[in-house]
């Protein structure tokens, strides 16, 4: 088969059947490749950096993710998306259709390079930001594919592959096939046999989650550890929603001093912590917070895994909970858990804040919801919600590329059509990528799209030295009218008030349109945790500027 129809049927084997990106005259044959696939489609964006998104919020819900684009402007417009997945382990396939081989090997002047043409300077500047990278040629080509997916499965992270021209349609043998991914049989017993004596010795282990469990698509692994061991378990904010609230031994989010002192109490009385699939960052971590220093301990990732600072290569994710389900014996634990969630939103017909925004929509949210929460002080009022069972809950929460949050919202919802997905944004983030919305309406997906209309950059007011600074301001927009421009059925509303979003929300539920909701509040609203979490950061800073922080 060709080329291009060899990898576009490897990625569907992998579950990769929407592909996102911009059409352009060096990737046309990779593009018709999707089209020719019964079983996969092309998603054109409105933009590169969007596609890449898109990309990245359909990874986060069915494994794996696609952007095309075409050389140089495409793809270059497209890295901040795909250096966020780089950060947070998202893994999407970047493919670029380059120029033919006889143009490159002649160094010859085409359209989207420099004047001084260099046909290999964008796949260097893409190396720091994925995990590998592939320019194929009449020589490589099926061997690059085969190397460049099978580091795409083991890291989960974004691969990189130029494809000229004339090598998408060159013709190559051999059939599609996926080798299976094993761990180091004899590490993996050593660290088994390490892990499970430490845990079973242990007075009080916690086990702590996050969000390398879904990247490594090992959820329900996880559960089972955490429900037959019985031991104690929470979870950092990027690893919220992977363990049902309703179960007897979860603790809740641990989000420092700053709320649910069950999980506060656990995690600094522990003599064992067992972290799974961990981001130590300083907004996961609510400021480095952490009452224990984590290589001291256990901590499983991907293809790796740690105890007391001695690293054992080379063992999946997969393997290790499951050989620790066999080895860890069950506790008798008495837990006692009471300051999970918000207490009930009360209506009082007063001016909206956060202080019943989020107790409301801990509310609306329903079981087997797909959520998408942009950076900002949004992911902190979410922080201490009590979600219902089954839920996708997504932030991106190291990288915190504004914008994110919307078109990941659009790959969310292609990647699972039967969940109700609900996007919870900021204005200024939204201005960056809300042409999404127009897309959203095209593929006629239906997402409740809630947009916080607070006039400006209120995360960066309270970061800086003076809120009213003017680089903080933003141009006004009238949100709830924005759908209006684009094609399709929209039901829209605002809010002022908390009956008004009370109203908004109860009649979204029964709508089968996308519904776009706007809602606003005064310019310094916080919730609590984001008030906190940046006062201990910015304490940090004053303390710390010529030490890296440390955890204690």
């Amino acid at each position: 088969m060709k080329v291009a129809d060899y990898l576009i049927e490897v990625l569907v084997k992998l579950g990769v059947t929407e592909y996102f990106g911009l059409p352009g005259d060096y990737n046309f044959d990779i593009l018709y490749a999707i089209e020719d696939n019964e079983d996969a489609s092309w998603i054109g964006c409105t933009n590169e950096l969007n596609a890449g998104y898109a990309a990245d919020g359909y990874a986060r819900v069915k494994g794996y993710g696609a952007v095309v684009t075409t050389y140089g402007v495409g793809e270059l417009s497209a890295m901040n998306a795909i250096a966020g997945s780089f950060a947070e382990n998202i893994p999407v396939i970047h493919i670029v259709g380059v120029p033919a081989t006889n143009h490159i090997e002649n160094n010859v002047l085409l359209h989207h390079n420099f004047q001084n043409p260099n046909y290999y300077a964008f796949q260097k500047a893409f190396e720091p930001v994925v995990e590998t990278t592939a320019y194929l040629t009449k020589d490589n080509a099926k061997k690059e594919i085969d190397r460049i997916i099978e580091i795409f499965r083991r890291t989960k992270r974004p691969v990189y592959l130029a494809i000229p021209m004339d090598i998408a349609l060159m013709e190559i043998e051999g059939e599609v096939s996926l080798t299976e991914i094993k761990s180091d049989e004899i590490v993996l017993k050593e660290f088994l046999n390490s892990a499970s004596d430490m845990i079973n010795s242990a007075k009080s282990p916690v086990i702590i989650g996050d969000t390398l469990i879904k990247r490594y698509q090992c959820e329900e692994l996880y559960r089972n550890f955490a429900e037959e061991s019985n031991i104690p378990t929470s979870n950092f904010l990027m690893g919220t929603g992977i363990i049902d609230f309703s179960k007897k031994n979860y603790l809740g989010t641990y989000i420092s001093a700053f709320g649910n002192d069950t999980a506060c109490k656990y995690l600094t009385e522990t003599d064992c912590a067992i972290s799974v699939g961990p981001i130590y960052s300083d907004l996961n971590t609510f400021g480095f917070s952490l009452p224990y220093k984590p290589d001291d301990h256990i901590a499983i990732y991907g293809t790796y895994s740690i105890i007391n600072n001695k690293k054992y290569d080379n063992i999946m994710m997969e393997d290790v909970l499951r050989g620790l389900i066999e080895f860890v014996k069950p506790r008798e634990n008495e837990i006692y858990v009471s300051d999970i969630g918000y207490k009930k939103s009360e209506l009082k017909g007063e001016k909206l804040t956060s202080e019943y925004i989020y107790p409301r929509l801990q509310e609306f949210f329903k079981p087997n919801d797909l959520l998408f929460i942009e950076t900002g002080i949004i992911m902190h009022g979410f922080s201490g919600m009590k979600l219902p069972s089954n839920i996708i809950a997504n932030t991106q929460t190291l990288w915190g590329s504004i914008g994110w949050a919307t078109p990941a919202t659009l790959g969310g919802c292609l990647a699972d059509k039967a969940r109700r997905v609900v996007l919870f944004t900021g204005e200024g983030s939204h201005q960056l990528t809300a042409t999404e919305i127009g897309n959203m309406m095209r593929q006629g997906v239906k997402p409740i799209v809630i947009v916080l209309n607070n006039s400006g950059y209120t995360i960066e007011r309270i970061l800086s030295n003076d809120p009213e600074d003017e680089f903080n301001n933003i141009s006004d927009w009238n949100y709830s009218k924005l759908p209006e421009l684009f094609a399709g059925d929209v039901w829209t509303a605002q809010a002022s008030t908390d009956k008004e979003f009370d109203t908004a929300l109860k009649l979204a539920e029964y709508q089968d349109k996308l519904c776009y909701i706007e809602i606003f509040t005064d310019k310094m609203d916080l919730p609590f945790i984001t008030a906190k979490t940046i006062e201990r950061l910015n304490k940090q800073k004053q303390d710390a500027l010529e030490k890296t922080p440390s955890f204690s």
